[in-house]
């Protein structure tokens, strides 16, 4: 399918006529940008919407209470909160801005971030006992339920939270069970973006409320429709001063070489996830030009444990020493990323684990490990979708071709959705994967796989040593011990019995036009704000 100017630009038009929002004559640009997917839920509530796709659009439209400088150096700065303070180990108080507003015109109080963080959104009705349990205990829950995934969602990203309390109309704290070091941190993921109490109120439906959410940035949604594309317009109201576009368009683009030949055409004005191998061909026209490079997450397989050959460690652990990383890189990123250290970042500061590495690229040993093994060549599927990643089906396929060279027998196959590769089903094998860090610390990313993460949660994986070696992490306020855990869980992750074979670090590239003055962020976040704009 073509994307035509008329087609992206009509509707907007269209949608803009019944309600005068802007300034007739506003000479703000309006802009289109062309991505492989805006959601993989279909909705834009980060209570179900949790997606390196998802992560990109949210940031136009709604906020948290703490944040970090992606497009800069990655400190932890203020977000809807200006500032906070330790009040002991595990609260945390913050003063919110007074001057913040709603899409419907609300000042934000202390009561819409209880609300965000209370149980009609966040725990559909409901807490932990002390078994872990779900009980219910918001009278009238069921009236307008989230999907049951939100308290796994909820529980992955604040496993100790206890309460969101009310000091005053612009003081909140964030009170935990136990001790916990990371949590301002924390409060940077989009599940604790800060929503209206009540717009979520008079909503018809929670699935009406998903699709439009009333939220604080500095755009607004006018118009989502699924699988194809969504219209945001400048909120004026904006805390952070005037937003220099009148009007942001995301649509749907999935294939890299219709996003192209779009951007040529003028039907874009960005394109998002180009692979390097393109980048020539966009830089031949003189008014375009891509930008980009290494974010905050690393692109995985994960391998479902209980398939009847993977159950056997040992085959886990050959396939990640069939791998010759750097050979990807090289060969499909042209160096523009790297081989990380595990699964960790540099910006963990003194969390990082300097002398850990990748099992090496060792083929000789994963041919003795499948010999231990007792590995009679039987085939191992591998599921993923058709480049949702940049470069993924080369990547795979390199992969496949890497496995075979040692004896391993993997087979490629093509999903349409992402229900069709972690869904519990029999045949599952391995699949493709990335992860995320929100913040500087390491419970941000390996949250994936303990109890509530995605990986624990979808049955692919589970080690009962790791449940007390995350509340350690999660808990401890000594350094090196922190350290001490950190370690350990790396070395059960990703040698002794591995969840997943770290491939690269993530690199995102954006073609766009060059007299636009925009700077990439180091995370899947897009940041239109007048700060990153001109």
């Amino acid at each position: 399918m073509s994307f035509s100017r008329r087609r992206a630009f009509g509707l907007a038009g269209a949608l803009a006529l019944p309600r005068i929002a802007l300034a007739q004559g506003d000479a703000r640009p309006s802009i289109t940008v062309a991505v492989q997917k805006i959601s993989t839920s279909n909705t834009l509530e980060p209570m179900r919407e949790q997606s390196n796709v998802g992560q990109r659009v949210f940031y136009t439209f709604a906020e948290t209470l703490t944040d970090h400088a992606w497009t800069g150096d990655l400190r932890l700065q203020p977000g809807l909160a200006e500032s906070w303070r330790r009040i002991d180990a595990r609260t945390l108080e913050l003063t919110l801005r007074p001057n913040v507003r709603f899409h419907n015109g609300d000042a934000m109080t202390a009561e819409d971030v209880a609300f965000s963080f209370g149980p009609e959104r966040m725990w559909t009705g409901s807490s932990v006992d002390t078994r872990g349990m779900w009980v219910s205990t918001a009278p009238g829950a069921a009236t307008k339920v989230p999907p049951p995934e939100a308290p796994k969602i909820a529980m992955a990203a604040y496993p100790g939270f206890e309460r969101m309390e009310i000091v005053d109309k612009y003081t909140v704290r964030f009170v935990n069970r136990v001790a916990d070091a990371t949590l301002e941190g924390r409060l940077t993921r989009n599940s604790g973006v800060i929503f209206s109490q009540r717009a979520f109120g008079e909503a018809r439906s929670w699935l009406d409320w998903a699709r439009q959410p009333i939220g604080t940035g500095p755009y607004r949604i006018v118009h989502y429709k699924p699988d194809a594309e969504l219209l945001l317009e400048a909120f004026d109201d904006y805390w952070g001063g005037r937003p220099p576009l009148r009007r942001i368009r995301f649509v749907e683009v999935p294939e890299v070489a219709s996003r192209v030949n779009g951007l040529r055409a003028g039907d874009f004005d960005f394109a998002c996830d180009m692979p390097p191998d393109q980048i020539a061909t966009i830089e031949s026209s003189p008014r375009l030009h891509v930008v980009g490079g290494p974010i905050m997450n690393i692109r995985l397989t994960i391998f479902d444990k209980h398939h009847p050959t993977l159950r056997d460690p040992r085959v886990r652990r050959a396939m990640t020493h069939a791998v010759d990383r750097q050979a990807i890189v090289d060969a499909l990123w042209g160096g523009r990323t790297k081989v990380p250290k595990g699964l960790q970042w540099d910006f963990f500061g003194p969390m990082l684990l300097a002398d850990w590495s990748v099992p090496a690229y060792d083929p000789s040993e994963a041919k003795r490990l499948l010999k231990e093994a007792g590995y009679d060549g039987a085939p191992v599927p591998y599921q993923m979708l058709n480049n949702y990643y940049a470069n993924q089906v080369q990547t795979a396929q390199i992969m496949a071709e890497q496995w075979k060279a040692v004896g391993l027998d993997v087979g490629i196959e093509m999903k349409e959705n992402w229900g069709q590769i972690i869904g519990r089903f029999p045949g599952r094998g391995i699949c493709e994967n990335s992860n995320s860090s929100w913040f500087n610390d390491p419970v941000a990313s390996l949250a994936a796989y303990a109890p509530g993460g995605q990986t624990w949660e979808a049955g692919q994986w589970e080690n009962q040593e790791i449940p007390p070696l995350m509340a350690s992490l999660q808990a401890g306020l000594d350094l090196e011990q922190r350290r001490r855990d950190f370690r350990r869980l790396l070395t059960i992750l990703e040698r002794e019995d591995p969840a997943y074979n770290v491939v690269h670090q993530t690199a995102t590239f954006t073609a766009k036009r060059r007299d636009y003055k925009w700077r990439p962020a180091q995370s899947f976040v897009v940041d239109f704000r007048a700060s990153n704009w001109g």
